[in-house]
């Protein structure tokens, strides 16, 4: 089929061609426009209790809590002098008379001591905005910035609205930093990689299309569904990622069938039939490992799934349609324009040396092979030894210290947990339902009376339902506040009552638990549809068993690094981070799907060569070196400009992208070298033959339905007799 479809490719190349000119036009135009479609938060489990409590006292009390948080503070006066008063009190005059605003909370007003600082230099205001939905609170927020500004003390904008804006500003400015850091820098190693411009720009051209499909891609289902903004994150991140690997590989196999004496047509018809194939099974593995994020109920993970899917998608699918008819049309001016470099020496495309046995490569496949013991105990100490920190990791939720110290947000939150009584603005709101205002009152003395609480207030009432908000001493994501939410949920309700938990202490704790609740679940979906995939690609049952656990290894070791990085504070003040003392569960959710997506990807390139010259010759030893010496280069190349196009994730302000970034590197940087290049090996000398095995009728599902790794020129079947005769322990030199 593969081959069959190389010359289908080759047939109708400028058709091909043509049509990913329309499909850059439409995605350079229409498909842009999703920017302006998405929709931000889309933290929130629609059926967790501080969901519905939030629905519930909307719905029976009218919007409650403070969108915006307006902190004043001054060097001099108090805020009683007039110089502080007058031009508060007339900022929130004017306010008062906006549309986009329902109501505006201040000391002046109530005498409340918890807006009062304790010095009595600074105040704040809480301002509700009218609009329900998130992104028109943010449109809100923006239209009126300029009307907060006080003039004659200082001004200060903080709370929900404003810190989602500052966090998804920031990470827009993050991420096109990314971008812009490591463009030239991956420009240069494709260069050097490819040896020459021509072939350099090929995975620069399907990472174009793959981001430009994708964006159309996702604007379509945005018709039919919310999607939030956090899809174009990982749109950038695995359509550029996945279009440089698949570009890489096909480009250097086409480029070593033109050295092998091949016509272009036929150098591309054998380029489908073995590199086509990986770059199809690569792919469809990515996209399963992403499409596990579709399990849980939060929008974000659910939009990162989709846009990890569309670019994964449209970067296979551009590889093996508009990619080989590009070649088509190259023939051997895929050459064209080389960058003379002394240390080649002529090689062309990664093509071996001695015919694929020899090498640097492959000496290092035989070093391993001649001792596997002694390497896999080696390296499985090691990188046990980098996952050790995972045992200790803790999880909390998002809170305004991932945003850099100097945001507004993050200050005035800081300055009122530090200078105000009660020192939040992130109560704990408590719905109580079906109850009289003078039967709740015994309720909240039991709620005032719980470890933890340091103030209940009744904030509305209308009818039978009550609003009560509850404050607790530390961060809203703290184990403090988490400990009250839970308590609060274990009291008895009233008699007739229905009483409701939530505020952001109690969504944190909601996100955390159904994330938790929903990773096993996660993992085994993920793990059974790579199974199988593996299964139908290579035709083993011990193969991709393997690979699950060799991925476990590499990402284990990664989470350790991430761990000790980010929630024990090492290299805090070098990377420029605030640790937090936990890690917010849906960032190692995202990098455990697209991590092991990715280290499918480079198994899946070493294993097809070596599965390869397995049915070509039938020797494990010999097909594991010619394999490792022939994709050896390659993987690592894909690596180096994977981490190129993640390190600028590094350099953000926020800190959960910093910590993706790093993550993501140090598990490539391991699945690379210690695994691929050194556990892999060593693993398939000692399982010999078995590497390949699976019962009968699997083998028979595999020979009907198979993805089979060439039907264009077979080697020869290798009879038992040969296998038992090439599976004895023979390591060439």
């Amino acid at each position: 089929m593969f081959a069959w479809w190389g010359q289908m490719v080759v047939r109708l190349r400028w058709s091909v061609l043509a049509a990913a000119l329309v499909l850059v036009a439409v995605g350079s135009t229409w498909g842009v426009g999703v920017f302006g479609q998405l929709t931000g938060g889309g933290f929130d489990d629609p059926a967790s209790e501080s969901s519905r409590a939030a629905e519930r006292i909307t719905r029976e009390l009218g919007p409650q809590g403070a969108d915006l948080v307006v902190l004043w503070s001054s060097d001099g006066p108090t805020v009683d002098e007039p110089a502080f008063r007058d031009p508060v009190a007339a900022t929130v005059a004017g306010l008062r008379q906006r549309s986009e605003i329902t109501s505006v909370t201040t000391w002046y007003d109530t005498q409340a001591p918890a807006l009062l600082s304790t010095d009595r230099r600074a105040t704040y205001a809480l301002i509700q905005l009218r609009a329900a939905d998130k992104d028109d609170k943010a449109a809100a927020y923006e239209e009126l910035r300029p009307a907060l500004a006080t003039p004659g003390v200082r001004t200060e904008v903080g709370g929900a609205t404003a810190a989602l804006q500052e966090s998804n500003a920031q990470t827009t400015e993050d991420i096109t930093r990314a971008e812009l850091l490591s463009m030239p820098v991956l420009l240069v190693l494709l260069v050097l990689i490819f040896g020459g411009l021509v072939a350099a720009s090929t995975p620069l051209l399907i990472g174009g299309l793959a981001i430009l499909g994708a964006f159309v891609a996702v604007r379509l289902v945005n018709m039919v569904t919310d999607v939030s903004v956090f899809a174009i994150n990982v749109i950038t991140l695995i359509g550029l990622g996945m279009a440089v690997d698949y570009a890489l590989f096909v480009v250097s196999r086409f480029r070593e069938e033109l050295a092998a004496g091949r016509d272009t047509p036929a150098a591309i018809r054998r380029t489908m039939a073995t590199a086509g194939r990986t770059v199809l099974v690569s792919g469809l593995t990515i996209a399963t490992a992403m499409a596990s994020l579709l399990i849980f109920p939060q929008a974000f993970l659910r939009s990162m799934a989709l846009g990890g899917m569309a670019a994964v998608l449209v970067a296979m699918l551009a590889a093996l349609t508009v990619l080989p008819a590009l070649l088509a049309v190259l023939g051997h001016r895929i050459d064209a324009l080389r960058v003379p470099l002394p240390w080649r020496r002529g090689a062309r495309g990664g093509r071996p040396a001695a015919g694929g046995t020899g090498g640097a490569w492959a000496r290092i496949a035989h070093s391993v092979m001649r001792r596997p013991v002694r390497y896999l105990v080696g390296v499985s100490v090691l990188l046990l030894l980098l996952a050790t920190p995972i045992l200790r990791m803790e999880f909390g939720g998002f809170d305004d210290r991932v945003l850099p110290a100097s945001a507004e947000p993050r200050v005035v939150s800081e300055r009122i947990a530090a200078e105000f009584p009660g020192g939040t603005i992130a109560p704990i709101d408590v719905l109580v339902s079906g109850v009289s205002p003078e039967q709740v009152q015994p309720f909240a003395d039991r709620v005032a009376a719980v470890p933890g609480v340091t103030g209940v207030q009744v904030a509305a009432n209308r009818g039978t339902s009550t609003l009560l908000t509850v404050t607790y001493p530390g961060e809203p994501t703290g184990d403090a506040a988490h400990d009250v939410v839970r308590a609060l949920r274990a009291l008895p309700a009233p008699g007739g009552a229905e009483v409701l938990v939530g505020g952001r202490p109690g969504v944190d704790l909601d996100l955390i638990d159904g994330l938790a609740d929903r990773l096993p679940w996660m993992a085994l979906l993920m793990a059974a549809a790579i199974l199988v995939l593996l299964f139908l690609a290579f035709g083993s049952v011990v193969l991709p068993v393997k690979a699950v656990l060799m991925n476990l290894v590499s990402i284990g070791a990664s989470f350790g690094v991430v761990v000790w990085i980010f929630q024990d504070g090492h290299f805090a003040d070098l990377l420029g981070f605030t640790p937090t003392g936990f890690i917010e569960p849906s960032n190692p959710i995202l990098m455990l799907a697209v991590l092991f997506g990715l280290a499918t990807d480079y198994e899946v390139f070493l294993l097809s060569r070596v599965r390869e010259e397995w049915d070509r010759t039938g020797d494990n030893t010999a097909s594991v070196a010619t394999a490792l010496q022939r994709t050896g280069r390659i993987i690592t190349a894909a690596a180096l400009l994977l981490i190129i196009v993640v390190a600028g994730f590094a350099t953000g302000e926020m800190a959960y992208i910093k910590l993706i970034g790093i993550g993501m590197i140090v598990a490539i940087v391991v699945d690379a070298t210690l695994v691929r290049a050194l556990l892999v090996p060593a693993t398939m000398r000692l399982l010999g033959r078995w590497n390949w095995w699976a019962p009968g009728p699997l083998a028979r599902v595999y020979r009907r339905f198979g993805i089979k790794e060439s039907d264009d020129e077979p080697g020869p079947a290798a009879p038992d007799r040969v296998l038992r005769h090439r599976d004895r322990a023979r390591v060439a030199e």
